[in-house]
């Protein structure tokens, strides 16, 4: 049996309160309870674990490193049973809160958000974007990243595949007969995307240009430059697809080149038995906006 089965929840609640407090005087205020018997709890704790948790002076009492480690997750554990609580006694429907990579909101995600808020006008979404991986413990429920994910826990699934293709304004388009004629012009290059101008014409067996016109750090910079006329752009047509749609930009090249192909999002989240109906209405959503399925693999 494990060790925690044996532990009386008073002594992990007056652990957390002495800890947090780094005062067994002010923790017993906080319970109700005597000093003593918060001293007798926090010893029988350690004597059960076998670990000292606190040093002791005549002056003050501080978390040795396994005490901090373990109040780090008690914290943790009693933030995710306030939220269990809040879920199953508040009248009010849980937000969804989503982070994803900044272009995926801006060129994909947002220009599809009409429909999904029209058909559930219900759910409470609540949205973040930065290049960082979310923190699922404190503050999402779903992360769309860019790239790769780091090894974790988490369920991952990869959001279909994207090509990149050159892409340019029909103005533009006129000049670019051959792959050659991409020499000629401004080439508009997005620094953070997995695959950049050198990788396309080395996979159309060309040699790279030695010169780049313009370089950006978000794909929704480098597709709006390219939409203002100010060169070519090698970006993901998924991404682009609102541009190309409208014919803001065109693909100059189509037939007569290789388009690169590879997975760029995936959606992450943690792996948990229960969740709000708002998190399956919107993973169902995303997946068949994507033309995936539920059970989608690469």
């Amino acid at each position: 049996m494990s060790i925690f089965r044996k532990i009386p929840l008073s002594y992990i609640r007056v652990f957390e309160s002495a800890g947090r407090m780094t005062s067994f005087a002010v923790a017993a205020h906080e319970l109700n309870l005597s000093p003593s018997a918060v001293s007798h709890s926090i010893r029988k704790l350690e004597e059960m674990l076998n670990l000292r948790l606190f040093q002791r002076s005549t002056r003050e009492v501080k978390l040795t490193h396994e005490g901090a480690v373990l109040l780090e997750h008690i914290q943790r554990g009693m933030e995710e049973m306030q939220r269990g609580f809040a879920l199953i006694t508040s009248d009010e429907p849980t937000p969804l809160r989503l982070h994803t990579a900044p272009s995926f909101a801006t060129q994909w995600l947002l220009p599809r958000l009409a429909g999904f808020v029209k058909a559930h006008p219900n759910i409470d979404l609540r949205f973040s974007a930065s290049t960082e991986y979310a923190r699922f413990d404190d503050d999402f429920d779903l992360d769309i990243v860019y790239g790769e994910p780091k090894l974790s826990p988490h369920e991952i699934i990869p959001l279909g595949v994207e090509g990149l293709a050159p892409l340019c304004t029909p103005e533009l388009a006129r000049d670019i007969r051959t792959p050659e004629d991409l020499y000629r012009q401004q080439l508009i290059q997005c620094e953070v995307q997995l695959f950049q101008w050198k990788g396309w014409f080395e996979v159309n067996q060309l040699a790279p240009p030695i010169h780049y016109g313009l370089r950006f750090d978000r794909s929704a910079m480098a597709i709006a430059a390219a939409v203002d006329g100010l060169g070519v752009v090698l970006e993901s047509t998924l991404l682009a697809e609102r541009e190309l749609k409208s014919g803001a930009l065109v693909r100059p090249l189509t037939g007569s080149t290789r388009e690169v192909k590879y997975i760029g999002h995936y959606l992450v989240h943690p792996r948990r038995l229960h969740r709000n109906e708002a998190f399956e209405t919107f993973k169902t959503w995303l997946l068949a906006e994507l033309g995936l399925s539920k059970d989608w693999v690469f």
